[in-house]
């Protein structure tokens, strides 16, 4: 049995725009051996493609690409003991996957790569998933990572705004969580994986927002302004966007006192 060991590289290849990869980001892909893309289901077939336009564009000559099928989860459950019991569940079913990738189509020795939308740091399972499969014991490897831009700091780039204002914090939360984090005084919000479009539910509260879906790539819609005019619009755009391509990834700030603002 070889005693050589395996290699993962975690790599953050941004919100979409195949030209949001960095010079780090290329380099690591150039080293791997094998490249993993856990897909999604027909519906979410454009991201898979994704991934291989960023491969043909960066990666010279032939190359191994294993696709594997991204376990379902559960996403009825809206309470915080269902909801992590659904996505402890779902990363334990997705640590079966990547460790069954790992160990049979990756031979000691050789480096393996997973492309991780956005910033690998940032609401995303990789790191934690590569963490239970050691913890397991079963197969045996080392890992990296190499950061990414996330769709929060493209957010931001394409609404021309910062995310902070001066001497002021910036919280980030999932939608499902966005209630606990108002009223907020002491700095703007970053709303992400809303699927239940939480922002609906602060009209009249004078808030302005900047919403983003499918940033970086071809099909970017972009919304801002005082949310009590613009909600009804990102809702019906939304929708429309939604019923069209099957799936919608969008993330929005909210800046609590836009009255206030500044660099």
């Amino acid at each position: 049995m070889s005693s050589e060991i395996r290699h993962l590289l975690v790599i953050g290849i941004g919100a979409g725009d195949p030209d949001h990869l960095t010079l780090a980001a290329v380099k690591a892909m150039r080293r791997a051996d094998v490249f993993f893309v856990l897909g999604k289901g027909s519906e979410k077939d454009s991201l898979t493609r994704l991934r291989r336009d960023i491969l043909d564009e960066h990666v010279p000559g032939p190359r191994r690409v294993v696709e594997a099928e991204d376990p379902w989860r559960d996403r009825s459950q809206d309470g915080s003991a269902g909801y992590a019991e659904a996505v402890h569940d779902w990363r334990r079913r997705r640590a079966d996957v990547c460790e069954r990738l790992i160990r049979e189509e990756l031979a000691p020795g050789q480096t393996g790569a997973f492309l991780v939308w956005g910033d690998p740091s940032l609401y995303d399972s990789t790191l934690a998933v590569l963490g239970d499969i050691q913890a397991r014991g079963e197969v045996t490897f080392d890992h990296e990572v190499v950061p990414g831009i996330s769709s929060v700091s493209a957010l931001a780039a394409r609404h021309r705004v910062n995310l902070n204002r001066v001497g002021r914090p910036v919280h980030i939360t999932p939608g499902r969580r966005l209630s606990e984090s108002l009223p907020n005084d002491d700095g703007d919000i970053v709303v992400m994986l809303d699927a239940h479009e939480s922002f609906q539910h602060l009209a009249g509260s004078g808030i302005w927002i900047y919403w983003g879906a499918y940033i970086g790539t071809p099909d970017e819609i972009l919304v801002s302004g005082p949310l009590d005019e613009v909600s009804d619009r990102i809702r019906r755009v939304r929708a429309e966007a939604q019923a069209e391509h099957g799936w919608i990834m969008d993330t929005y700030l909210l800046r609590i006192h836009p009255d206030t603002s500044g660099g």
